[in-house]
């Protein structure tokens, strides 16, 4: 594909079969990564390595970076977004992760991607404490921990993130040539921006109330985003669920809250790969996606019954269309009466604004080799 230009806003959703990454670049060249995951281990269930296993999946996540950045203003990145606290978003810590250079932390996920490529700041939902809902003793968690303070240290501005806010993410080069441009901080930690000014209202019960095995999920507590270009609409929100523990719980439902405020978008990344416990039917009412891009890369992911939401004309009307980073060959058989109509079940997924936000364009790239070649392109799509 061609290398980004300036007035072109960029998403790249890159496969390595091992979790979740998203790099963003903007119009004036900002640079943003979403996620970097990096599951331990090796099972049935899990697809190749991609585009192998020869390094760790944040490494290959860190070069792909800087290639793709390569044209813009700075080979760094502007921002890191974390959307919460799994190996599959930020790097497991297993007994083969070196330490790093530079700190008391070992290299896998986002630190891996920091031995590459400078973060300039580091946003997540539990800076400075992580107490909430509850401290962790994981040891991924607790590297995570190690990996912000050394690089505050060096001068990186690590920060939670501030739901409602359109300010706290923006542009850094050319903000006043491409004043369309918005980032907005949709939810963390259950609360939700309420679509006025900046005002978010909190979903979850006061923990007080609760006991400790009834506390938010993880996924329930992730960071969702809301970005936009001219008439452009992108949403990504980490591992939220509709789930609600079947009604006992109505509050865990984020996802909707989400999709009421945020929607209607063009293009979504499905929240929590796709498995049966999110993309529920009202979010799709409300979201309206005309592309959906699924960050695969287990058995698990996508559910049949999401896809079937996907491509439902009761839930949605018009054309859509479905991709994703690496379906496992096992979900494909499995979810064959519909996963049959994706356009692309495998390749980095690029998301090509073009200048001003009137319309888009879906790119694949090969995965199987480094910065691979164009496999096809989809579009030009009207915003």
């Amino acid at each position: 594909m061609e290398p980004w230009s300036k007035g072109t806003l960029d998403l790249h959703h890159i496969a390595t079969g091992r979790g979740n990454s998203v790099l963003a670049i903007l119009p004036d060249g900002t640079s943003m990564m979403i996620d970097a995951g990096a599951v331990g281990g090796s099972t049935e269930a899990l697809g190749p390595a991609r585009p192998n296993d020869s390094r760790r999946p944040g490494e290959w996540i860190g070069r792909y970076a800087l290639h793709h950045l390569r044209t813009a203003p700075r080979q760094e990145l502007d921002y890191f977004v974390l959307t919460h606290f799994h190996g599959d978003h930020m790097g497991d810590v297993t007994t083969d992760s070196p330490m790093a250079r530079s700190g008391d932390y070992r290299l896998t996920g986002v630190s891996d991607v920091a031995e590459l490529i400078p973060i300039r700041r580091l946003i997540d939902r539990g800076s400075p404490n992580y107490s909430y809902p509850a401290p962790s003793t994981a040891d991924s968690m607790l590297n995570y921990m190690k990996f912000g303070r050394s690089i505050s240290a060096r001068g990186t501005i690590v920060e939670q993130i501030d739901v409602g806010s359109q300010d706290q993410i923006r542009l850094t080069h050319a903000p006043s040539e491409y004043p369309s441009v918005a980032i907005r901080a949709l939810a963390a930690n259950g609360k939700v921006w309420t679509g006025h000014g900046s005002d978010s209202v909190g979903m979850f019960p006061p923990l007080a109330t609760l006991k400790p095995s009834e506390f938010p999920t993880e996924n329930a507590c992730s960071c969702a985003l809301r970005m936009e270009y001219g008439d452009f609409r992108y949403y990504i929100g980490g591992d939220l669920t509709s789930d609600t523990n079947f009604g006992a719980s109505p509050w865990m439902d984020v996802e909707t809250a989400v999709a009421k405020v945020a929607g209607p978008v063009n293009v979504c990344a499905l929240d929590h790969h796709g498995y049966y416990d999110a993309t529920g039917p009202e979010f799709i009412r409300h979201m309206h996606p005309r592309i959906s891009i699924i960050q695969t890369w287990h058995a698990s992911h996508p559910a049949l019954s999401v896809l079937n939401e996907l491509y439902s004309p009761v839930l949605s009307e018009g054309p859509r269309d479905v991709f994703a980073t690496g379906i496992v060959s096992a979900a494909s058989l499995a979810d064959a009466r519909l996963s049959d109509k994706m356009l692309s079940q495998h390749g980095h997924i690029v998301v090509r604004v073009h200048p001003g936000g009137k319309n888009y364009e879906v790119l694949v790239l090969d995965d199987t080799v480094e910065n691979g070649s164009l496999l096809s392109k989809w579009g030009p799509f009207q915003s």
